[in-house]
């Protein structure tokens, strides 16, 4: 059995072994402790800073349950309603209250009420939360993974074993970005592996992960998109595993763009539903997973292909990332692509399937490991540095002046016609200009205001 000690290394400065304590893991070289969360190690580059971040994104989802069952309570109050539909109400603020006292369980580790960190820090490190990411955001996975039954399950390990062949021995694997662990589950218990370790980013998603797979029966409410029934708007899952992963199945809280393990320590590296949603440009993040393979390790790749880059040129093709992998020090990638069932829950209208684009690649040679990944540049780390006059930023002053000018004329009284007209005394733009402006504004404020946030 490997000890996971023997695996890790210092997310900050790549020093290992690191040492283990009662409640942490230790690095020397930084004197920085990286906390144990039942158990998990939390990974992390600055680990309070994002430990804290974490702790404000649950306290804020947690804030808006209870604001939900008020709201909900409100509604309720109609005498008009239909039975049927305070029928459905009435449970569904239920299920959400019962919802609450589940996360509030299933998270206490994370200690919600210590809301602090050294953000200063956090910033000097270029660590963030990407903030597209929050902790519903694969909310439905866990029930996906653990609770609807095994097709989707199924049709995730058919695509791994096609992309293998007979090589069905593993060694070591690391899978970054687990999820809630369903897939490195699978490829651990029914493939060839000495050792896994299941990496990802969210507590709630590894903290469920660590139960099932030891063992434990959770119960969760999931919320279908569009629900068969009347009933099926909070349907109470029943969570579990097959059987238990094992002892040399390991859960681990990290940032994939900041691996914590030393370079040449893994036979197998995993990357399933990431290479296209990650920040970083594909050329440099398979880079990294080559410098995490040992001599003749393989790549497995498997997920959509659906880059979402603010630069076109950073959208690759199916034809640009078979070459973007092999001029990484990979072999040519045997590929295979299905079309599998995605997201499809018992209990939703909703669901889609989905041309999945799987390959396998093996490391042939050493590439240059990249640069630790930087979140932030330096004139946002030191402060010391010239702000770049952007022409971005430029349009956005402008922007926020004329918008902060509207807002300050919101006083319950002016109508919209009134602050057109205030705007063109003010020689911002016209009246005929000012007021259609005014109202697509207006109206982004109430379409934002109306919708949820998710964190």
């Amino acid at each position: 059995m490997t000890d996971l000690l023997d695996l890790l290394a210092c997310p900050r400065c790549d020093k290992y072994p690191l040492e283990k304590t009662d409640d942490s893991f230790h690095c020397k070289a930084c004197k920085i402790d990286f906390p144990l969360l039942e158990g998990l190690p939390w990974m992390f580059a600055e680990p309070q800073a994002t430990l804290g971040e974490w702790r404000g994104r649950i306290q804020f989802s947690l804030q808006k349950l209870s604001h939900e069952v008020i709201e909900l309570e409100n509604e309720l109050k109609d005498k008009t309603l239909r039975s049927l539909t305070r029928r459905r109400v009435t449970r569904y603020k239920k299920a959400i209250e019962s919802h609450k006292r589940s996360l509030q369980k299933l998270l206490r580790p994370v200690d919600v009420q210590s809301l602090h960190g050294d953000y200063e820090t956090y910033l000097a490190l270029r660590t963030r939360l990407p903030a597209d990411q929050g902790l519903n955001t694969y909310y439905a996975n866990i029930h996906r993974d653990w609770g609807w039954g095994e097709k989707e399950n199924k049709a995730s390990m058919k695509q791994i074993r096609s992309v293998l062949h007979d090589h069905a021995d593993l060694g070591t694997v690391l899978v970054l970005g687990a999820g809630a662990g369903r897939l490195a589950y699978d490829i651990h218990t029914q493939l060839e592996c000495a050792t896994t370790i299941a990496m990802d980013f969210n507590p709630l998603l590894l903290l469920v992960a660590s139960a099932v797979t030891k063992g434990e029966t959770l119960k969760l409410y999931e919320f279908p998109i569009a629900p068969l029934s009347l009933d099926d708007d909070a349907v109470l899952r029943t969570l579990s595993a097959p059987e238990l992963a094992g002892d040399d199945f390991h859960l681990v809280f990290g940032d994939a763009l900041r691996p914590p393990f030393p370079n040449r320590t893994f036979d197998t590296v995993v990357t399933p539903w990431l290479i296209d949603i990650i920040t970083e440009d594909l050329p440099v993040l398979a880079a990294r997973i080559n410098n995490l393979l040992k001599d003749g390790g393989r790549w497995v790749n498997f997920g959509s292909l659906t880059f979402s880059s603010q630069q076109r040129t950073r959208r690759y093709s199916p034809e640009e990332t078979k070459a973007i992998v092999g001029e990484a020090g990979f072999s040519d990638p045997y590929v295979s692509q299905a079309t599998i069932p995605y997201m499809c829950s018992p209990a939703s209208r909703h669901g889609r399937q989905e041309k999945v684009f799987s390959f396998s690649a093996c490391k042939e040679r050493d590439v240059q490991k990249p640069e630790r990944y930087k979140a932030l540049p330096d004139w946002l780390v030191t402060g010391k540095e010239a702000v770049p006059l952007e022409p971005s930023f430029r349009q956005q002053a402008m922007t926020t002046q004329i918008y902060s000018f509207i807002m300050s004329l919101i006083d319950g009284k002016r109508s919209i016609e009134d602050m057109a007209v205030v705007l063109g005394k003010q020689k911002l733009m016209t009246k005929e200009e000012a007021e259609p402006a005014i109202r697509s504004f207006m109206t982004k404020m109430y379409d934002d205001s109306q919708k949820q946030r998710m964190f």
